[in-house]
């Protein structure tokens, strides 16, 4: 018996140490993972009611910019999307959910898929949302040659020359964000900006020259998902093949003898009017606990209302409605 009772003794032992040694990140991440899905169907939400603000606009400016650019119909729906659960942004979110959900053998360590969720859950935030599709938004203001105002944006002529930029085109703002387009290598090695299609369009109808990376990253203008959001609006591969490229592209400088700075080592000149949330979300990744979410702090409607449109918008405008360029 005495025998018997060690034995037992010893597999107890064995358990505790086992559990001891178990990831401390599995229970965080059974934890985050409903979290970051109720915070997405929040967004989702907050979409379908019309509490985002800068997607309202979107709306607001696809109906005005189809009644001043008829033949521009089929572009400007594809962009009305974005405001919607059906655009490309909020599909990213789920397909990256997905991910962590159904293909854990995706990430390196058990920290690694925390900090996605982490971050999904940041994203789908309806302030952070709403900053990031300024970038879309302000492409439907530059569309209407000065009609519609930029919103949380200087105007492209201040912003380039802040920037010392070029110019890359009408939705040069999306040049770079994976929802819109990739980056594929030529037949002579070098990369330029596919866009995927309809988004195509946008090359057809402005005759935008086509886009290298190597001009780009040197020279590129100012974007909220450039120069805020890149880390919280993409998925960990996408930031991987970025930052590959980037690499890659100063090595090839550097073995030129010149010099290359990386595209996202300094943030470009040209936010206005951002949320709090955005400047936070730029310099540090909050961790969130079960009961740090709350289901009616995300709609303040006094911002995010359906009644938000760029008439009364000057707050968070480069300039008001009627004053164009």
């Amino acid at each position: 018996m005495a025998g018997m009772q060690h034995i037992k003794y010893a597999f107890l032992s064995l358990v505790i140490f086992l559990v001891g040694c178990s990831d401390p990140f599995e229970e965080k991440i059974n934890q985050q993972t409903p979290i970051t899905e109720l915070r997405i169907q929040q967004l989702a939400d907050a979409l379908t009611s019309g509490q985002v603000r800068n997607a309202s606009l979107i709306h607001q400016y696809a109906e005005k910019l189809k009644q001043q650019k008829p033949h521009l119909t089929q572009l400007i729906d594809q962009f009305d999307k974005d405001a919607t659960t059906k655009g490309p942004m909020y599909l990213s979110l789920l397909d990256r959910l997905a991910t962590v959900k159904n293909q854990p053998n995706m990430f390196a360590s058990k920290e690694d898929m925390f900090n996605e969720l982490v971050n999904i859950y940041l994203a789908a935030d309806p302030i952070l949302y709403s900053d990031a599709l300024s970038d879309p938004l302000n492409v439907l203001a530059d569309m209407s040659d000065g009609v519609l105002p930029r919103v949380n944006s200087l105007s492209k002529a201040q912003s380039k020359q802040a920037n010392n930029a070029q110019d890359f085109g009408t939705g040069e703002q999306l040049i770079g964000n994976p929802s819109y387009g990739s980056w594929t290598q030529g037949s002579n090695g070098m990369s330029f900006w596919a866009w995927y299609g309809m988004y195509s369009m946008m090359g057809d109808v402005f005759g935008s020259r086509r886009t290298s990376y190597n001009d780009w990253g040197r020279s590129r203008n100012y974007s909220y998902y450039n120069d805020y959001g890149r880390t919280r609006y993409s998925s960990p591969s996408q930031l991987k093949k970025q930052n590959d490229l980037d690499t890659r592209t100063k090595k090839s400088f550097q073995s030129r003898g010149q010099k290359y700075n990386s595209t996202y080592s300094k943030s470009r000149t040209g936010s206005s009017s951002l949320s709090r949330q955005s400047s936070t979300a730029q310099t540090s990744a909050k961790r969130f606990s079960t009961n740090s979410i709350n289901k009616s702090s995300y709609a303040k409607k006094s911002s995010y209302s359906k009644n938000s449109s760029f008439r009364n918008s000057k707050s968070t405008t480069s300039r008001s409605f009627r004053r164009g360029k």
